[in-house]
């Protein structure tokens, strides 16, 4: 059971608490580096809440439509995320951004992405 109150500081992560993922498709990586990691901090008893943390290596992928509606603060790395009409966005340390479910889009991180998220399908 997740406690009704829970702290966790970036700085204070370790490797081994991060767990393997695969959100992003292999190919979309852009540097030699392919790893993509996340730290489950809490999962609602119906499966429809997420919360933790999630890094992944740089990327560039076009999502033509987001699979769930997300908040996310970036601690670090940075990321850019560009519309269908072309209009770019750029969030950084300390950038809180939301992403609706069904947006399209294309995220790019340049650098390795480190971001508290909590998502809801």
């Amino acid at each position: 059971m997740t406690p009704a109150f829970y702290s966790l500081a970036a700085d204070a992560i370790t490797a081994e608490q991060m767990q393997p993922s695969n959100l992003v498709d292999p190919a979309a990586f852009t540097s030699d580096d392919h790893e993509e990691h996340v730290l489950p901090i809490y999962l609602s008893d119906d499966g429809a809440i997420v919360s933790g943390i999630w890094e992944c290596d740089p990327c560039l992928q076009e999502v033509p439509a987001y699979p769930v509606n997300e908040m996310m603060t970036i601690i670090s790395g940075s990321l850019t995320l560009t519309d269908a009409e072309g209009s770019s966005k750029a969030y950084g340390p300390g950038d809180s951004l939301f992403i609706a479910r069904g947006a399209t889009f294309t995220w790019h991180n340049a650098e390795k992405l480190k971001k508290y998220f909590m998502s809801c399908g």
